[in-house]
């Protein structure tokens, strides 16, 4: 289709993407308020007539075409009172099924463990287990009111937890069929296999299938878009979504007559997530220290009878307030700043109030702490410019406080 030349342009909404993260979409479908569709099973007329309303508002991804109901809300789907059970014994669908079950048994090691996520009554993992007999089966469901367990198929009515379970079984296959387009974020979801995966030194297969929806757009077909939906997967929002992964592609294709889209990929390592828990694992060490480290250090000045001064009272002066829990009456400094606006208000959240810097010729300190260390060496300037006197300039640093002049950090700026 052509440009906008004659079509007013639609109003772009602030959403992100269910498939692909992107934080722009335009409005599909005002469905109004209807009934659950499949999980209301009411006994009675009256029971039918009187059930909630709940909204439909289905718009757009602007980047993969992913549609999705935005005013979808998981606790009002009673998924454990009525299991959302699909229908699985017509001719033509158990022909997919089987089809599937094949190439999948075909990229498989004869012992392969396979999880199943959803898996309802266990009919497709039962039916890919004839042909790995050699094979270990789990299926995953909350909503199965009993579990089984045979010699080489486990049913579990609990959620699959990725942290625990990938730990537990190291599968060589994930499958997950007719689930992600009920989930809150499928994509979050897959992200989090695709972690975990790595994170335990695993690259799983990941198989999943979801109905396609190409068809509503080809055809205006409304029939789709019901509330238990809250995803709505295009051929191209559902390879984006699989691609955004580190993986390769086995294949992504379409069947059963085009009306569902599957894919099985296998998952790569994540050595950048791994380097991001280690910074962040050493971050949090650090921060407890310093933390603990810098009122300590700031109440061993303050018994040596040494004056002190925050330099900036704002931002990061604030947060270096905060952050060491430093109040006037426990630790009395004097804090002054750069901007003379500031002057005669206080530090946000706190007792202390904020001078000019003039404050310090006129009541001397012995120690200026500057909170600020990526204008430090401006300060020091502005100090040594001003006369401000004072024996000691100190900023945090690496878990402490640290002499600005001799210390170790890198905040001198070398002419």
């Amino acid at each position: 289709m052509s440009g906008s030349s004659t079509n007013p342009c639609p109003p772009l909404l602030s959403s992100s993407c269910l498939a692909c993260g992107f934080h722009a979409a335009i409005p599909l479908f005002d469905g109004g308020s209807q009934p659950l569709a499949t999980l209301g099973w009411p006994d009675r007329p009256e029971d039918s007539l009187n059930m909630p309303r709940l909204r439909l508002d289905f718009i757009r991804c602007l980047r993969c075409g992913h549609i999705y109901n935005r005013a979808f809300e998981y606790q009002q789907v009673p998924y454990v009172k009525h299991p959302n059970l699909m229908y699985n014994d017509s001719t033509l669908w158990q022909w997919h099924q089987e089809q599937v079950c094949l190439r999948l048994a075909a990229l498989l090691p004869e012992d392969a463990t396979v999880i199943e996520i959803g898996c309802g009554e266990g009919g497709f993992l039962k039916q890919l287990a004839r042909l790995l007999p050699q094979g270990n089966f789990i299926g995953f469901d909350p909503n199965n009111k009993n579990s089984l367990e045979q010699k080489r198929l486990t049913l579990k009515p609990e959620l699959f937890v990725p942290e625990k379970h990938l730990k537990e079984h190291r599968p060589d296959l994930i499958l997950s069929r007719h689930v992600l387009e009920h989930l809150i974020n499928p994509l979050a979801f897959i992200q989090e296999l695709a972690f975990y995966s790595s994170w335990y030194k695993q690259q799983p297969r990941l198989f999943f299938e979801v109905p396609c929806v190409d068809r509503i757009l080809s055809f205006g077909r409304l029939e789709d878009l019901y509330y238990e939906h809250n995803s709505h997967f295009t051929q191209n929002s559902f390879t984006t979504m699989l691609k955004s992964l580190p993986c390769q592609i086995d294949f992504i294709e379409t069947g059963y007559n085009a009306e569902v889209i599957f894919g099985l990929i296998q998952l790569e390592a994540m050595p950048v997530a791994h380097q991001i828990v280690a910074e962040t694992q050493i971050f949090t060490q650090q921060a407890e220290q310093v933390r603990r480290c810098v009122p300590e250090q700031i109440a061993e000045l303050l018994r040596q009878g040494k004056k002190l001064a925050l330099w900036g009272g704002t931002g990061k002066g604030a947060a270096f307030v905060h952050h060491f829990q430093l109040d006037a009456d426990q630790f009395p400094m004097t804090v002054v700043d750069s901007d003379l606006a500031k002057a005669g208000t206080y530090v946000p959240g706190s007792a202390y109030r904020i001078w000019t810097r003039e404050r310090l010729n006129e009541q001397p300190v012995d120690v200026i702490l500057i909170p600020a260390q990526w204008r430090a060496q401006d300060i020091v300037i502005e100090i040594k410019q001003a006369g401000i006197p004072h024996k000691r300039l100190l900023l945090e640093h690496a878990g402490g406080l640290v002499d600005f002049e001799s210390g170790e950090h890198p905040y001198r700026i070398l002419s």
